[in-house]
Formats: C-alpha cells, structure tokens, sequence
C-alpha cells in the first residue's frame, strides 16, 4: 500500500522561507498530488495541487508565494514556501488523489513567527 511521508516543517520568521517535500512509496504515480493544511481553530484548506502532466492550481491566500512542483522519477511533491506570514501557520498534509481513494501524509507542522 502506498505510504506519503512529508518532511521539511518547522520554525520560521515572518517572510521567511520553507520547502515541504512529501515522498510516496512505490512506482505508482499518482493523477494528482498535493497539499491541505489545517491550522488552529480552523478549517482543513486546499494549499495547492499539480497533475502528473505538471498542471498546478493554488488557493487565493498563497498565490505568488507558494509553487508546488513533482520530482517523478523520485515520486515526490514539493511545496516552496516563501513570504511566509503568521496566518501560514498550520498543519500542512500531503495528499495523493487516485479519484476512487485519497492517499494522505501524517502531516508536518509549519510554525512562522511574527
């Protein structure tokens, strides 16, 4: 079965930077791979998502800020993260899309501080 496994969270000043990654195991490659993130008191929200042909699509708030990008001979996705403000804070999940089954990472946390 395969397994997603982010890396890269942790601690940053207000306009820094972070990359996320988020390995799958195995060689199947999912459609479409992606990020959510959850923070406190809040709602889980889509962050951003890229096709296996490399299409992305991004939430407004990280529009411009945010790319995310897919390494497939590595069957890894990536989310770079720069300008990074308060309200980044969060739970950020890595999630794979096969349509009939959602695939999803246990999460790394993303602290900016202000």
């Amino acid at each position: 079965q395969v397994q997603l496994v982010e890396s890269g969270g942790g601690l940053v000043q207000a306009g820094g930077s972070l990359r996320l990654s988020c390995a799958a195991s195995g060689s199947f490659r999912f459609p479409v791979m992606g990020w959510y993130r959850q923070a406190p008191g809040k709602q889980r929200e889509s962050v951003a998502f890229i096709t296996v042909g490399g299409s992305t699509n991004y939430s407004d708030s990280v529009k411009g800020r945010f790319t995310i990008s897919r390494d497939i001979p590595k069957n890894t996705v990536y989310l770079q993260m720069n300008s990074l403000k308060p309200e980044d804070t969060a739970v950020y999940y890595c999630y794979g899309d096969r349509v009939f089954s959602k695939y999803w990472g246990k999460g790394t946390q993303v602290t900016v501080a202000s």
